[in-house]
């Protein structure tokens, strides 16, 4: 198994938005947050044996973590077409030949039936954009629907609203870590060359 160290670094050939889309709240994870995500996702033996599934993919780098890792099969979901098509360059640039299905649609509405279990892997929008206030309770509810156990990336300060939907909905936060994201500046109202947030990674075990 490679270190977390270098899985940061085989990730960090994964690139982003060609034309990122600020409703959708498209940012690429960091290769060093992603890589935490899914060591973490190892060490709990929530790869191997199971199939791991994207929520809101992109350009995949959680998907292709994933894949590295050793799981059985990746499925990405993005309603985006064109971060689809660069998730597929990703693949090729990360060279792993673990089957991997890349499927538009709506994460939030996944008709999924894996014989495997299901692990899902998600950076759901945050819920910044005005109108797509708590955009991630969309993607938990889909992750309460088809996983066995999920990892997922919230802003800070999300503990309290996460751990009682997974309450309300049969799951448990088994764990939570803190972690940094940067943002750079991609959009017209960002007025830094970039900026760190603080993030919240989350496993969860659904009943």
């Amino acid at each position: 198994m490679s270190t977390k160290r270098e899985l940061a670094a085989q990730l960090g050939v994964v690139v982003g938005f060609d034309d990122p889309k600020a409703d959708l709240e498209q940012y690429r994870t960091p290769p060093a947050v992603a890589s935490h995500l899914i060591h973490l996702a190892d060490l709990n033996g929530d790869l191997d044996g199971h199939t791991v599934v994207d929520l809101g993919c992109g350009t995949g780098m959680l998907a292709l973590g994933g894949a590295l890792r050793g799981a059985t099969h990746v499925v990405g979901i993005d309603l985006d077409l064109d971060a689809l098509a660069t998730a597929t360059a990703n693949r090729r640039r990360v060279g792993t030949r673990t089957a991997i299905s890349w499927i538009q649609g709506d994460a939030t509405r996944v008709p999924l039936c894996p014989n495997e279990p299901v692990t899902v892997v998600m950076n759901p929008p945050f819920g910044a954009q005005n109108g797509n206030e708590h955009a991630d309770r969309a993607f938990l509810e889909t992750a309460a629907d088809v996983a066995a156990v999920s990892y997922s990336i919230h802003n800070s300060g999300s503990a309290d609203f996460v751990e009682s939907f997974a309450a309300d909905h049969g799951g448990d936060v088994t764990a939570a870590y803190r972690s940094a994201f940067t943002l750079p500046q991609q959009f017209e109202f960002h007025t830094a060359d970039s900026r760190e947030i603080d993030v919240e990674l989350f496993r969860i075990e659904w009943a």
